[in-house]
């Protein structure tokens, strides 16, 4: 969505942020209320499903929804107004009224609390970046940045497969609890180790001579351990390299 209405990357990121806290509290909401409108006349399919299936035909839209405040919340990008929307979402498939579209965002922000002002990992590599420039000017920021760029894409495509990687890595067993999966998910929320593991994956996809000195640098800079920012690096660059699509 945001390549097709020449979006800033940064509107896309903000995006995927806003509709992960927006599903699930929205999903919370919904599979805690007893007679939600349509589950009935579903059976004898499970509640569960019945509530999914109504949430399905939704789903686009929301995702557009999250896409188009975005957009409001950015600085360096065009705003989607509602005849825009109306256009991409006919030029891929879906028709919807302007009522509609008003409607199903004010059911986000509603979702959201109105709380639109998240951060989101691109902010976190653009930060650490300038940051790195400045206290190593030897680094090549710039090419960097583009290959930050591609690697945080290819992470957040993959976020389940390599999460899971990078848990049997820090928990050094192959199934881990259900205890030490709830206690993971603080490290999947954490915007910070993933900026830093995504330049230090970029630094040595394209500067490996000196990344020991730069995974050092990346480490002072954040705060993050050194031996945390290699096993996610590490997971990672062995995830592109299994990768069929690259």
């Amino acid at each position: 969505m945001t390549d097709a209405l020449t979006l800033d990357p940064q509107v896309g990121y903000h995006a995927l942020e806003l509709l992960e806290r927006f599903m699930t509290t929205h999903l919370i909401k919904l599979l805690t209320t007893l007679t939600p409108q349509g589950a009935a006349a579903a059976q004898p399919i499970s509640y569960e499903d019945a509530v999914l299936d109504k949430l399905q035909k939704k789903f686009p839209f929301i995702i557009f929804s999250c896409v188009q405040l975005a957009s409001k919340m950015s600085l360096h990008t065009n705003i989607i107004d509602n005849n825009t929307a109306l256009r991409f979402l006919r030029s891929v498939g879906y028709s919807a009224s302007k009522k509609a579209l008003l409607d199903l965002e004010l059911m986000v922000l509603k979702g959201l609390d109105f709380k639109l002002d998240v951060c989101n990992p691109l902010t976190y590599v653009e930060t650490i970046l300038e940051v790195l420039g400045y206290n190593e000017p030897s680094v090549p920021i710039e090419r960097t940045y583009e290959l930050c760029q591609q690697v945080l894409q290819f992470v957040v495509l993959e976020k389940t497969a390599i999460y899971d990687s990078l848990l049997m890595v820090t928990t050094q067993c192959q199934n881990p609890s259900l205890e030490q999966r709830e206690r993971f998910s603080t490290v999947t929320e954490d915007c910070m180790l993933l900026g830093v593991a995504v330049v230090a994956v970029a630094l040595y996809i394209f500067h490996i001579s000196q990344w020991e000195k730069v995974v050092e640098e990346l480490s002072n800079i954040t705060g993050i351990s050194r031996r945390s920012i290699i096993d996610f690096s590490h997971v990672t660059l062995l995830h592109i390299v299994d990768s069929p699509h690259l």
